[in-house]
């Protein structure tokens, strides 16, 4: 049978990955595929790494030139591996209006013009896959889409940077610094020189906005996302987490909920204490994990390697094979870009990080006198909150001040602000609050 036609924007360490794999496994691909699948067009920048990595492989064309691939007769799938969002979007759409399908691996892509992309294809009748811009090797997005399509959604939450799992990880187990745990990361390759998109959180929440469409059947709305990273993340909260019970996560928690009667949709990223008794908590280095919660299945959990080039490598060319197997169904056959029909997408309200519900960690410095404890309590019960667990540390010989930990029930966040600013306003309570959320996942 004639082979499918790949063409591969990009020849860097996944699109090497991807044509490595898809050369070494082309019979066991082919035998589920039910036809060859062969990369015939690569565009990239680096030409001499791209005619070093495919010699001896036959007539693959190399072009520096990206248009001409999207544009080629020849070309029947363009996966898109070169990153960022403006050239990619460009070219992804004249892909599609020249009614080619579409993989790819970029996340921001689809958490920002995804909205734009997928109604194109529509449009033109072709698919856009895009197993591989989540959580890397892992199949969530299947698993959304197909696996669990006889569920209504409750809530997922996910550890979804690979970074900032391993910098937590190192922090845990060494006691090191943020600072000392991140130069580590980038001498191993896991951080880059500019890592602000990993550990500010904006990475996991172009993955959760895809992730959260998915879910609920709503539209892409990265706008909407909140995200808070894991730089001023203490190794001191650490610690006193651990004596809790508890780990701290860089998680991505989306859930349906109900405020004041009206239904919406929770979409942020945060680090988070997680009883160190759940699985997700015991994911350690590198790894990624995404816990589904169903109301048929209940609990789900998906774990495996979030990135590198032969795991996200793997995620593309699952990819492949699917947009394979469908190329000659209709359209209206196909499993939907984002689970549900799309006109059956609706516009949920995605709640302010101020109307959220969920419990915290609280940690403050006071001094260490009678009353204190006394007037910081008063204040959170005039709020509705109340304590769950605390900690008041014994002072430092010669010292007058000392840390209190406090763990919450559930309140709304707004709550909790409106207390910490009365509790930092109070004579004995010295410089800021921390507060970290708490999720119990259960």
């Amino acid at each position: 049978m004639k082979p499918l036609n790949v063409g591969l924007l990009g020849f860097g360490v996944v699109g090497r990955g991807t044509w490595d794999v898809l050369r070494r496994n082309a019979e066991e691909i082919t035998r589920r595929a039910g036809r060859p699948i062969r990369i015939n067009w690569i565009a990239t920048r680096t030409l001499d790494r791209a005619r070093e990595g495919t010699r001896g492989a036959g007539e693959v064309n190399l072009t520096s030139d990206p248009a001409v691939l999207v544009r080629h007769p020849d070309v029947d799938i363009v996966c898109e591996l070169i990153g960022g969002t403006d050239a990619a979007r460009t070219l992804v759409l004249e892909a599609i209006a020249h009614g080619k399908h579409v993989v790819t691996a970029n996340k921001a892509l689809l958490a920002l013009h995804g909205n734009e992309i997928f109604k194109a294809a529509s449009a033109a009748g072709v698919m856009v896959a895009f197993e591989a811009a989540v959580a890397g090797g892992v199949p969530i997005i299947k698993a959304l889409r197909e696996g669990l399509t006889a569920n209504r959604i409750e809530w997922l939450a996910g550890i979804i940077n690979g970074t900032s799992n391993f910098i937590l990880s190192q922090m845990r187990e060494t006691g090191a610094s943020f600072a000392e745990v991140l130069k580590e990361a980038q001498q191993r390759g896991y951080a880059e020189a500019d890592p602000t998109f990993d550990v500010e959180g904006i990475d996991a929440a172009h993955k959760l906005t895809i992730m959260s469409a998915i879910a609920f059947g709503v539209p892409m709305q990265f706008d909407r996302a909140y995200a808070e990273g894991i730089s001023k993340l203490s190794r001191l909260d650490i610690r006193y987490a651990e004596e809790l019970g508890y780990r701290i996560k860089l998680l991505g928690i989306t859930r349906r909920a109900r405020v004041d009667g009206r239904e919406g949709i929770e979409l942020r990223v945060h680090p988070t204490l997680v009883p160190a008794k759940r699985l997700i908590a015991n994911v350690e280095g590198a790894m990624n994990a995404v816990l589904v919660k169903g109301d048929a299945v209940g609990a789900t959990l998906h774990y495996g390697a979030g990135a590198g080039a032969e795991p996200t490598a793997s995620a593309v060319i699952a990819d492949l094979v699917d947009v394979t197997r469908m190329h000659t169904a209709d359209p209206e056959h196909r499993v939907p870009h984002l689970a549900f029909q799309p006109d059956q997408l609706t516009d949920v309200p995605f709640l302010p990080i101020g109307e959220v519900v969920t419990s915290y960690y609280l940690r403050m410095r006071v001094d260490d006198k009678a009353g204190v404890l006394a007037d910081i309590t008063r204040i959170l019960a005039d709020r509705d909150i109340s304590i769950d667990a605390m900690i008041q540390k014994e002072p430092d010989e010669g010292q007058f001040q000392t840390d209190i930990i406090m763990l919450t029930h559930q309140t709304v966040e707004k709550n909790i602000d409106a207390a910490i600013a009365a509790i930092e306003a109070l004579p004995t309570v010295r410089g800021k609050i921390v507060r970290i959320r708490l999720e119990e996942l259960n």
